[in-house]
């Protein structure tokens, strides 16, 4: 798919030094993924690690651990934040395909603000996902909710012949050539009938109740915070602890 905006999903960036880019839409700024990214550089982390991990694990943030590790607030941020960058890098060279029962929807994230509410809100990350029942999720960043946004990314990433249940939006329209799909109404809020989208409207509230505790998140990383609850939900019925222990390892500077 190549690269694309982590805010808004564009694809076409400017190169700036020092590796770093610039989206040509939404000129958001970041630096490049580095493929090492363990946290052995950082100093006195390296006996903490698997408490931290654990702690990180548990949901707990970096501001509660002040009194926990002997490790100054900034070390643990830093900690936090490799942490978050190998799942981030893990998750771009999965290439999962989802088939069978697969739900589509978009949601958005983003405090209160004044100004128009719903979709025409200003300032928010619209977020595209993907469910399979009984399986996995994947998420990915739009900058609208047009055809040609939301299309290639849900032909992209699932199986041909897959039954699909979508809201009524227009984008979906043509999924009845690629294979089955059922169309959900809803009447205030309520699907119509048997049919429903809760699985992937289910992760959106589950995201959204791991973002809380977190009081807020910069935009240039909310990307790792995305595939980080990503990663949590996929990886649901198992001890994440060694599995982010293996990730860090095999990202060795």
């Amino acid at each position: 798919m190549g690269w694309r905006c982590p805010n808004c999903g564009h694809q076409t960036r400017w190169v700036l030094a020092h590796r770093r880019w610039r989206c040509s839409r939404c000129h958001l700024t970041g630096r490049q993924p580095q493929r090492k990214t363990s946290i052995s550089g950082l100093r006195g982390a390296r006996r903490s690690i698997r408490k931290l991990v654990r702690y990180f694990v548990l949901g707990v943030p970096a501001y509660r651990l002040r009194f926990e590790v002997p490790l100054a607030p900034s070390t643990v941020l830093r900690v936090y934040r490799r942490i978050r960058e190998a799942i981030y890098a893990d998750s771009l060279q999965e290439g999962t395909l989802l088939g069978g029962l697969v739900e589509a929807d978009e949601t958005m994230f983003g405090g209160r603000r004044a100004g128009k509410r719903g979709w025409g809100a200003a300032g928010k990350v619209i977020v595209f996902g993907l469910y399979q029942r009984d399986g996995q999720v994947l998420t990915f960043p739009v900058s609208g909710r047009s055809r040609a946004e939301i299309l290639p990314l849900l032909l992209g990433h699932t199986h041909p012949g897959s039954l699909y249940y979508t809201d009524d939006w227009h984008a979906y329209t043509s999924l009845s050539v690629r294979g089955n799909h059922v169309v959900i109404s809803k009447v205030k809020g309520q699907p119509k009938g048997r049919d429903h989208i809760n699985g992937i409207e289910g992760f959106w509230s589950y995201t959204k109740h791991w973002l809380y505790q977190y009081r807020g998140v910069p935009r240039t990383t909310f990307h790792l915070y995305r595939k980080e609850i990503e990663f949590r939900f996929n990886h649901r019925d198992e001890n994440l602890v060694p599995f982010i222990m293996k990730l860090l390892s095999r990202c060795t500077r």
